[in-house]
Parts: C-alpha cells; sequence; structure tokens
C-alpha cells in the first residue's frame, strides 16, 4: 500500500513538471514563435498562457513594440566638401515574427549597420545647405533608404528617422556666423532706411499743412519750447526762422548778381580800349559857379585867373575849358 502511493505521488510530481513545462505566458505586446525540433510550425502564438509540448517544442518570444535605436556619430563628406559628424534616431517595429527570426540573427544590429552606412550615403549625395534646412527631406529618405533591405526580407519596418545633431568644424561655424550677422546687419539697414523713407513722407505732409496754416508753425515753434524748457535746462535752444535764411540768400544772389555784371563790364571796357574803340566818358555834372565878391583895386584879369586855377584843379577842367574858350 505504501509503495502504491508512492507511485502516485511521484506521477503526479511528474505531471505537474510536465505541466510546468508546458504552460508559456505571452505578454499583448509580443508574438510566440513555436520550434519542434527545430522547425518551424506554422502557427503564431498569440498573447495569453499557452501550452505547448514540453519535450521537442521551443517558443521564441519576439516584441512587436516600436524600438528606438540611437545610430552613432557619423562623420562624412557633403555633395559640396564639407566635413562634418551627424548622428541620428531610428524607430523601428517587427511586423513579421518569423522572419525577423529566421531571415536575420540580432536584427537590432543589423539594422544599427543599415543605418549607418545609409546616413553616410545620404548625407554625400546633399550639399550642407540642404542638410541644415531642409531635415526634413534629408529624413523621408533615409527612411526611404532603409526601408528597401529591412521590410520585405526582415519583417522590420523603419516607422521614422531623425537627424538629433550636426557637428560642424570650427572655421565653417566662424564662417557661417559672419555670414548670419552680415544678413542681419543687411535687414537691420533696411529696416531702419525703410522707417527714414516713411518718416519723411509724413514730415512731407506735415510741412504741406503747415504751409496752409501760416500760424501752425508758430504754434509748433511754441510747442517745441514748451517740450524743452520741461525738461528743466540752462540751455534753451531757438530754432533760427527759415523764412529769414531764405531773405539772406536772396540778398546774397542779387550782390552776386550785381558784382557779375560789374565785372562783365569792366572786362568789356577794357577789351574795347584794347581794340582802339572810342568809348563816350558819361557827362560829369559841371561844378557849382563859385560867387565871387569884388574888392576895391582889383581887376577882372585876376579874377578870371582865379577861375581858371579852380578849373584846373577839377576833374572835368578839360570841358570846363572848353566850354570858357567858347
Amino acid at each position: 500500500m505504501g509503495v502504491l502511493i508512492t507511485v502516485l505521488a511521484l506521477s503526479a510530481a511528474a505531471g505537474l513538471v510536465l505541466l510546468a513545462l508546458s504552460l508559456r505566458n505571452v505578454q499583448q505586446y509580443e508574438k510566440g514563435v513555436v520550434f519542434r525540433f527545430g522547425r518551424l510550425l506554422p502557427d503564431i502564438r498569440g498573447p495569453g498562457l499557452r501550452v505547448i509540448r514540453p519535450i521537442g517544442d521551443r517558443m521564441r518570444k519576439v516584441s512587436v513594440q516600436t524600438e528606438v535605436l540611437g545610430i552613432p556619430p557619423q562623420g562624412s563628406i557633403t555633395a559640396d566638401n564639407v566635413t562634418l559628424t551627424v548622428d541620428a534616431v531610428v524607430y523601428f517595429k517587427v511586423i513579421d515574427p518569423v522572419k525577423a527570426l529566421v531571415n536575420v540573427r540580432d536584427y537590432p544590429a543589423a539594422v544599427s549597420q543599415i543605418a549607418q552606412t545609409s546616413l553616410r550615403s545620404v548625407i554625400g549625395r546633399a550639399d550642407l545647405d540642404t542638410l541644415l534646412s531642409d531635415r526634413d527631406h534629408i529624413n523621408a529618405e533615409l527612411k526611404k533608404v532603409m526601408d528597401a533591405p529591412t521590410e520585405e526580407p526582415w519583417g522590420l519596418r523603419i516607422e521614422r528617422v531623425e537627424i538629433k545633431d550636426i557637428a560642424l568644424p570650427e572655421s565653417m561655424m566662424r564662417s557661417m556666423s559672419k555670414q548670419a550677422e552680415a544678413e542681419r546687419e543687411r535687414r537691420a539697414r533696411v529696416i531702419a532706411a525703410d522707417g527714414e523713407f516713411q518718416a519723411s513722407q509724413r514730415l512731407t505732409d506735415a510741412a504741406a499743412t503747415m504751409a496752409e496754416t501760416p500760424g501752425a508753425l508758430q504754434l509748433r515753434l511754441l510747442q517745441t519750447v514748451v517740450d524743452v524748457s520741461a525738461e528743466k535746462n540752462s540751455t534753451l535752444v531757438m530754432p533760427f526762422p527759415v523764412e529769414m535764411l531764405r531773405f539772406f540768400e536772396h540778398q546774397s544772389r542779387e550782390s552776386d548778381a550785381e558784382s557779375h555784371g560789374r565785372i562783365v563790364h569792366r572786362s568789356a571796357r577794357r577789351h574795347a580800349l584794347a581794340a582802339g574803340a572810342v568809348i563816350p566818358r558819361p557827362a560829369t555834372p559841371a561844378p557849382a559857379a563859385v560867387p565871387s565878391v569884388s574888392l576895391p583895386g582889383e581887376r577882372a584879369d585876376s579874377r578870371s585867373e582865379a577861375v581858371r586855377e579852380r578849373l584846373d584843379n577839377s576833374p572835368t577842367r578839360t570841358d570846363a575849358k572848353e566850354a570858357l574858350s567858347g
């Protein structure tokens, strides 16, 4: 009786061990692939508690979650001969567990190698400006290049490829910073010039409005004086009227024209004299007659001599002599 109980106990223990070996728990994010004596079974086990043969069957669980794989920094040369270092990140998932287990060994390492070679190839076909400004195009091209060798033969789907960082040489970074500074300075000058142009248009409109109303300029002057005096300054600057400046300018032009006319007249007279022409002298008024007083004992001849002496000393002595001779 005791022997029978012992045999039953051993049988129950062996059955429990075999049952434990035949049960497998598959998670929701996993797929179970069963190999029987090394041969693949066609049924893929879904999530839950699954039973397999304890002897001869072996289950491999494959995660169907999206995996993130970082690509180490890769040195490459762009199409415009710029050396740089680029690192990226790849998002992929298993869509066919059988192909991922049977067709490729260690598929994460295989995806890493494919990503590195594809990254160098894509960067070598793009120039630096495209690589810096059009990241979306570079990422889409990387995804397209990596999908071809991984999706159909390996059962992997590349969901997304992102370039994380681009390391440029120090000389290229200095050149780009100078270019960016020059561009910013150009924009600042254009904006300042545009502001000056708009301000000049507004000032022109204001000047036209003030020209229609003479009192507006005086009111504006008084307002300026009030604004300046509100700061409690010790010096008050008064603007000089523009009308007075225009008056002085007009007078200066008239004087310049008159002096120019005199110079032209003198030059013409000088040329005429040099040519031997006779230029009539302008008539000079005769000097006023000097009253004479008769003194006793004085003769008429002495009075005539005195008159002739005065006429000889005058600027028009020639004309006076002719008058006396007449």
